[in-house]
Formats: structure tokens, C-alpha cells, sequence
């Protein structure tokens, strides 16, 4: 059966106990909750304190009731461990000291609250207080979710904003069930996930690239360009934009270099960006050219079907500056790297291209239905049907624009 407790503190806390569990055994688990010593613990029921020896059923105990815990621990320590009505020490140097002492507390702690037991092991007062300050928070956010449960549970059975809060109260319910399910079979779940970086050279310069088979077309940033010596190389004509959530612009395109993975070298072409928090990122469109795998189970990337494998980079050996996950949410924005967020693309006539992908706009890739009769008017003043589909396409199908592409070109 589950029984709930509450502490002097007036936190709440739920036991799944047997009802021939005795009085002793329950102190046991509160000391493992709580931190308090079972011999500085009294707990009563109805009014009246219940003996080590008792046994729940017999003192009345039953299924939901309600036990009042509370602390014989007034010693010499009790106002260095003075807690503040918002949840921080009134002396966070004495409490800390007197937390260390105790070195049964602060297994249990390492135990049940590794972020807190770290705090208190360190030199930063202020970062206790904070982690203080959330224990705080999470144990009045707690309570008031178990007043609210106990209260709809005598709340009118008919009334239809109480039927609303109980269904909200079941559904998520079940939201917790499940992450808890999650946190125990799938903890990975829960950890930052460290993107896939192999060492390259670039015209002889070693790099860290992002090997990301999300992005359209291969990436190389302005400056990272001129590391390489590729700056000279760069043909202006494919200028654009790109568009996703934000935009970047595209300089332009350098359209081969060589590009060394393991001990080999493979011809790549480049999409320059005015993009400096992305230095290289190696896409799809390389992927696929050089028939590339990547194999997690192995964690390497494997080039030309297999004959050359590196490995991916572990998180030791990635630069921080590339690890700041702000800094690469910032130029994923900008660079069309996430898929079904934005394509890259260049505009050989030199002008800006947008290409957004969203449900009501149109995909600047695929000529749809109301083009063909543009595309007829197009070939009856004499261009090649591919080339007026091209330019409908690049102009997001205003027919003037083509024509007069065409006709210039």
C-alpha cells in the first residue's frame, strides 16, 4: 500500500510499504528520503506518536493515509543549517561545512542528488544557493500538485471543470509514467547527443569536419576558405541566399579542390558562406558522390564504399568552440543545415534565391502543374524546354524574369 508522509518541513513524501511493515522499518526509508536519523525521528498518526516496535495495520495505518514526521535534531548545528523561506542557507559557508562532516549525508547525497552533493563539495557558494533555491522550488511545486490530486479527489463527481482537471491530472499522469519508463530502459534518451566530426585536410589544411547527411550541398565558411587557399578559386556567379529559419549569404562556389580522408584524396566542390560559426560541413551531396557510409555501429565513416574508414571524433577531441551548442543552433539558422528546414542554393544569374520549404509555400524545386502553360509560351518563342523550366525555376516561376534571362543569356 502507498502512504504519504509529511515531513516538519512540510514536504511530501510517498511510501509503498507493506501494512504489516513496523514503525522501524519506515523510519529506516524516511532516512534515506529525508536525511534525518532514524533516532531523531517521531512519526504520528491520528495525534499520537506510533512506537518502533508497532506495526502499520495494527495502529490503523491504511492505504493513502497520512503519517506526520517530525525531528528530535536540535543540536548545536541546527542554526548553521538554517534554510531561508525561499529554499537558500541563511549561512551557505556553515551549512556547507557542516554538510560535509556528516559522511553518511553525503553519500546519500551523491546518491540521490549528484548536482547538489557536487555544489556542496565545491568552492562556489553561489551556485549552492541557486541548486538550493531549485530544491526549493521543485518541493513547492511538488506539494501543491499532491494538494491538487487530494482535492479533486473529493471534488464533485458531475461538476464539469473538476471532470476536466482530473482528466488533465490522468493524462499527465501517464506523461510522468512514461518518462520514468524512459529514465530507466532508455537513459540515453536524457543526454546531449555529440554531432559526427572526422579529421580531413582541405587543400592540405587540417579540419574538423561536420559530416551531416541533412545538408543538401557541401559547406565551407568565407574564412575558412582563405585558410585553405580556396578563396581565389571562388566563382561569384552562384551567388544567393540561404533560407531557413534565418538566413546566410552565399558568396558563391568553388567548384573543385582536393580534400584528403585517411590516406586518400577525393575531389570536392564547395558552397562558400558568409557563415564564420560553420567552418566545413561535409553533406549530402559529397556523401552520396563518394559513396559514403556511416557506420554507428562501428562509429566510422566510410569513403568510397568502404575503402577508407575514419573514425568519428569523440567529444574530448572536438574544439569547444565547435561544441557551443548556441553558437551552431546560430549558424544552423542561417545555413539550411537542419533537413526539412531549407535548401541551399546558388543563382548562376548572380541574383538571390529563396527556397523555403513549408507546407504553404511552394518548393522552388518542383514545377508544379501551373508552370507547364508558362513553360509552353517559353518554347514557343524558341528556348529549349529544360532551359525554360530552369529559369521558372529560378525565378519562382514569374514568366517575365525568365524570358528575360533567356533572351540574355
Amino acid at each position: 500500500m502507498k502512504i504519504t508522509v509529511m515531513t516538519a518541513d512540510e514536504q511530501f513524501i510517498t511510501l509503498d510499504v507493506d501494512q504489516d511493515e513496523s514503525v522501524e522499518n519506515v523510519k529506516a526509508l524516511l532516512e534515506v528520503e529525508t536525511s534525518v536519523a532514524l533516532h531523531q525521528q517521531q512519526l504520528h498518526f491520528n495525534g499520537k506518536e506510533i512506537r518502533n516496535s508497532d506495526r502499520l495495520g495494527s495502529v490503523g495505518v491504511r492505504e493513502g493515509d497520512l503519517v506526520m514526521m517530525l525531528s528530535s535534531n536540535a543540536g548545536p548545528s541546527a542554526n548553521e543549517l538554517r534554510i531561508n523561506p525561499d529554499g537558500s542557507a541563511a549561512d551557505p559557508a556553515s551549512f556547507q561545512r557542516q554538510i560535509r562532516r556528516d559522511s553518511q549525508l553525503m553519500g546519500q547525497l551523491l546518491q540521490s542528488d549528484p548536482a547538489l552533493a557536487q555544489a556542496i563539495q565545491g568552492s562556489d557558494l553561489d551556485n549552492l544557493q541557486r541548486i538550493l533555491r531549485e530544491r526549493h522550488q521543485q518541493k513547492l511545486q511538488l506539494r501543491n500538485k499532491q494538494a491538487e490530486e487530494l482535492a479533486l479527489m473529493y471534488a464533485d463527481p458531475f461538476d464539469v471543470e473538476s471532470q476536466r482537471k482530473i482528466e488533465a491530472a490522468i493524462r499527465q499522469r501517464g506523461i510522468d509514467e512514461n518518462m520514468e519508463a524512459a529514465l530507466e530502459h532508455n537513459p540515453e534518451a536524457f543526454a546531449r547527443v555529440v554531432m559526427l566530426y572526422v579529421d580531413m585536410e582541405v587543400n592540405g589544411i587540417p579540419l574538423k569536419a561536420f559530416v551531416d547527411s541533412g545538408a543538401q550541398s557541401t559547406i565551407i565558411s568565407k574564412s575558412c576558405a582563405e585558410r585553405c587557399g580556396l578563396l581565389r578559386l571562388l566563382d561569384q556567379r552562384y551567388r544567393g541566399v540561404a533560407v531557413g529559419v534565418g538566413q546566410s549569404e552565399i558568396l558563391g562556389r568553388i567548384h573543385v579542390a582536393p580534400i584528403k580522408i585517411g590516406h586518400l584524396f577525393f575531389p570536392c566542390s564547395f558552397t562558400v558562406l558568409d557563415a564564420p560559426n560553420m567552418e566545413f560541413l561535409f553533406g549530402l551531396d559529397m556523401l552520396r558522390k563518394h559513396q559514403c557510409i556511416i557506420d554507428l555501429k562501428e562509429n566510422v565513416l566510410r569513403v568510397g564504399g568502404g575503402e577508407v574508414s575514419v573514425p568519428f571524433l569523440q567529444e574530448k577531441d572536438i574544439p569547444s568552440h565547435i561544441l557551443d551548442e548556441e553558437r551552431l543552433k546560430q549558424a544552423s539558422l542561417g545555413l539550411g543545415i537542419n533537413p526539412g528546414t531549407s535548401d541551399v542554393r546558388e543563382n548562376p544569374a548572380g541574383s538571390s534565391t529563396r527556397n523555403q520549404s513549408s507546407g504553404t509555400l511552394q518548393n522552388s524545386r518542383t514545377l508544379t502543374a501551373d508552370l507547364e502553360p508558362k513553360v509552353a509560351k517559353l518554347v514557343e518563342l524558341g528556348f529549349d524546354p529544360e532551359a525554360a523550366k530552369q529559369a521558372l525555376r529560378l525565378f519562382n516561376g514569374n514568366e517575365e524574369q525568365a524570358a528575360a534571362y533567356l533572351f540574355g543569356g
